[in-house]
C-alpha cells in the first residue's frame, strides 16, 4: 500500500468548498430540526402531564412508539414512503423537498426525547406551586405556561444540550432520505479518493467543531440558570 496516498491531505484542500457546503447543510438541518423538535416535544410533554386521560395516552403512545423505532426507518418512511410513494412533497425542487422531509423525520424523532427530558423537569417542580397556581384561579394551561414550564426548562438545560448534540450526530444518516450533508460528502470523497485517514480526520474535526462548543455552552447555561431549591 502506498503510504504517501494513505496520508495525503490534498483531497481536503481540493474539495474544501464542498466540505464547507456539506457542513453548512448539516448546520441548517440541525437548527431547523432542533427548533421544531423543541416545539413538538413541549406539546408532547404537556400532553403527558395533562389531566385528560386521552391526551396522556396519546402522548405516551407517540413517545413509546417513536423512541423504539430506529431513526433510519423514520427517515426512509419520510423520503421513500411519504414523499416518493405517496407523492407528498414540500417543493418541486428535489433538494428542497428532501431537506424538509429530513427535517420532518429528525424533528419527529428527536421530539420524543425532548418530551421525556422536559417531563422529568416538570416532575422536579414542587406540587405545591401547581396547587398554588390553581388556587389563584389559573387553568391547567396557564399554570403550565406561567409556573411549571419556565422552571422545568431551566432544570433540563443540560439534558437538552445532550439531545442537541445527539441530533447533530444523527444528521449523518439522512443520506438514506436522499439529502446531502457532511457525512454524505465524506462518503463521496471516499468513493473519489479512497478511504484515507486524512479525510476521516478532517470530517471528525468538523463534527467536533460543531458539538464541543454546544456541550460547553449548555453546561455553562445549566449552571447559570440553575433553579435554587
Amino acid at each position: 500500500m502506498d503510504t504517501s496516498t494513505l496520508f495525503d491531505f490534498s483531497p481536503l484542500v481540493q474539495d474544501f468548498d464542498k466540505i464547507i457546503a456539506g457542513f453548512w447543510a448539516t448546520i441548517r438541518l440541525t437548527v431547523m430540526s432542533a427548533v421544531l423538535a423543541l416545539i413538538l416535544g413541549t406539546v408532547l410533554a404537556a400532553m403527558r402531564v395533562a389531566p385528560t386521560p386521552v391526551l396522556r395516552w396519546a402522548g405516551a403512545a407517540y413517545v413509546n412508539v417513536v423512541r423504539n423505532t430506529p431513526l433510519t426507518l423514520v427517515l426512509i418512511l419520510c423520503a421513500l414512503g411519504l414523499s416518493d410513494a405517496m407523492q407528498l412533497t414540500f417543493s418541486d425542487e428535489p433538494s428542497t423537498n428532501y431537506y424538509w422531509w429530513a427535517v420532518t423525520g429528525l424533528s419527529a424523532y428527536t421530539a420524543a426525547f425532548v418530551c421525556e427530558a422536559l417531563r422529568s423537569g416538570i416532575n422536579t417542580v414542587s406540587v405545591g406551586q401547581a396547587e398554588a397556581a390553581r388556587a389563584i384561579g389559573l387553568t391547567f394551561t396557564q399554570s403550565l405556561r406561567l409556573v411549571v414550564l419556565p422552571q422545568a426548562f431551566r432544570t433540563v438545560i443540560s439534558p437538552l444540550g445532550s439531545i442537541l448534540i445527539a441530533l447533530t450526530k444523527n444528521t449523518t444518516i439522512v443520506i438514506v432520505g436522499s439529502y446531502i450533508e457532511a457525512a454524505a460528502q465524506m462518503k463521496q470523497m471516499f468513493d473519489d479518493y479512497g478511504g484515507t485517514i486524512p479525510i476521516f480526520l478532517g470530517f471528525a474535526f468538523g463534527y467536533m467543531v460543531l458539538t464541543l462548543p454546544t456541550g460547553f455552552l449548555f453546561g455553562w447555561l445549566a449552571k447559570r440558570m440553575a433553579v435554587a431549591r
